[in-house]
């Protein structure tokens, strides 16, 4: 065979085999997309052109090139050099963008990680807005179907804006609070403006909130009639509402999801609405244009039936799951009494008895208190507990319901309690700053005495929500405060904000 044969037959050949590469090849796209392995190249934007060539020219090396990227992320990292770093991220994800650990990672890396090395919070503020932003405008848009991204997004509401690990939590809880305001209105619980827009302005706010946030106003009314009441000016209501989008998603498919990634989100639900309960109120100080967090005491119904949920859809974690239940039943009770719900409390330490009867009623102090108590002797000995407590929620709570009862005995002309009650008020508030003086401040400190006792007196003295018109007379006559009016408001008036002055207890 002469050598011109040998290289026609080469030729052949290989024509043959690329015919053959086609036809496995469609084979193999036909089985890639049935099996939901194929992925879609993503656009990237404003991307050095070299990388663009690159990828576009060498697409099976995007690894490679996400590889180097990722080293290169790095070592910026490392050496504080952030902002180029996060603009390397942003590419990471564009070549990796239909992988949601990816995109889970970065949103993480950069509301965690980088944040807390700038000392403004503002500065700070800002890096967290940006790992929500990522995940949520364009990590759900390459995969709509993650539940990892649903998860990691409520996990951003609830634990680095909701908790007070950060010491910049209360003004991320500000600023998140002030974009919320013009959607949910003044008290975070106007719906009716996003679901039934009057006029072209409310419909540009309604399109906004859907652009921009990425929620749908019709699901947060689905979410708030099943959980909440909430506050949607807080970020707990907005965790909620992500780990229930995320289970919405979850259901809608049941072949993309494990039963551990429903739990997951089934969890940052519950435990969310544990902290919404326990600070998912705004008290407002207008004489200080300053606010502070209070117990929410309408959700605990809601909590309730969440925990009872919980228990029947994870039996693996059903104990763990029942002590946080029976935990939150003692506060539950606990708080309702020094608000004087007084019959709310009742109802609710009969069912905590019911429950958990073999149980201590207030852990480590079993052999101290008597067997069967009373409502009134589990809720002192609860107090004192709470004079050595450390627990911001807590002993917030503690101040106000112990202010809110003193107010109560002096209208009912029991001035002794009421001295009684103001001093232990003030006993607690005192031994909370001693004892975290020496922590973080900014972090885990109460809002001035005066602040705390300024709220409890504006909620007592409202015409409206606060206590009957001859108790608010005898309250404003023994404070010295001026009266209302020689009758009964009319319907709908108000009065102007109380001013009483009452110093902090001098440390």
């Amino acid at each position: 065979m002469n050598a011109r044969i040998k290289r026609i037959l080469l030729l052949l050949l290989a024509v043959v085999c690329l015919l053959g590469a086609g036809q496995v090849q469609r084979s193999l796209n036909r089985d890639r997309e049935a099996l939901g392995l194929t992925r879609t190249a993503a656009v990237l934007d404003n991307a050095p052109p070299v990388l663009v060539f690159t990828t576009v020219a060498l697409g099976g090396f995007r690894g490679l090139i996400s590889n180097f990227l990722w080293m290169r992320a790095s070592d910026l990292q490392q050496d504080d050099k952030f902002f180029e770093a996060a603009q390397l991220a942003d590419w990471i994800t564009k070549l990796e963008p239909t992988f949601a650990s990816v995109w889970v990672f970065q949103g993480w890396n950069m509301a965690y990680n980088i944040s807390v090395k700038f000392k403004d919070f503002p500065d700070r503020w800002r890096w967290v807005q940006r790992g929500i932003e990522l995940m949520r405008d364009d990590g759900l848009r390459y995969n709509p179907t993650s539940v990892d991204l649903y998860r990691e997004l409520a996990w951003q509401f609830q634990h680095k804006m909701g908790a007070n690990l950060d010491d910049a939590n209360m003004y991320y809880k500000s600023q998140w609070a002030l974009q919320m305001k013009p959607f949910f209105g003044p008290d975070g619980t106007n719906l009716d403006l996003l679901l039934h827009p009057p006029d072209a302005a409310a419909r540009t706010n309604a399109v906004c909130f859907r652009e921009q946030f990425k929620m749908d106003p019709d699901f947060v009314k689905q979410v708030d009639t099943e959980y909440g009441p909430f506050d949607w000016r807080l970020p707990e209501a907005h965790a909620i509402y992500w780990g229930a989008r995320g289970l919405a998603v979850a259901k809608e498919n049941p072949d993309k999801v494990k039963s551990d990634d429903l739990i997951k989100l089934r969890r940052i639900i519950y435990q969310s609405m544990l902290q919404a309960f326990h600070h998912g109120r705004i008290i407002l100080d207008p004489l200080t244009k300053t606010y502070s967090l209070g117990p929410n005491l309408d959700l605990i119904p809601q909590v309730n039936a969440a925990y009872e949920q919980m228990m029947s859809e994870d039996a693996g974690m059903r104990d763990s799951i029942a002590t946080a239940h029976r935990n939150f039943l003692r506060d539950a009770v606990y708080f309702l009494y020094e608000d004087n719900r007084v019959a709310e409390a009742a109802k609710w330490f009969k069912y905590l008895g019911d429950q958990y009867p073999d149980k201590p009623i207030i852990d480590g102090r079993p052999d101290s208190l008597p067997k069967n108590l009373t409502l009134d002797e589990y809720a002192v000995a609860v107090v004192q507990t709470d004079i050595g407590e450390t627990s911001q929620e807590r002993v917030t709570s503690a101040v106000q319901g112990l202010l809110t009862r003193a107010y109560y005995n002096l209208a009912i002309g029991q001035a002794d309690r009421y001295e009684n009650f103001k001093r232990l008020a003030i006993r607690v508030y005192q031994n909370y700053t001693a004892k975290t003086s020496k922590f973080s401040p900014e972090r885990i400190a109460l809002p001035p005495f005066d602040t705390l006792n300024q709220a409890v007196l504006r909620q007592l003295l409202d015409p409206k929500a606060g206590m009957p018109y001859a108790a608010r007379a005898v309250l404003r006559t023994q404070l010295g405060l001026p009266g209302e009016t020689n009758a009964p408001p009319a319907a709908g008036s108000t009065n102007a904000p109380v001013t009483v002055s009452t110093n902090a207890p001098a440390m």
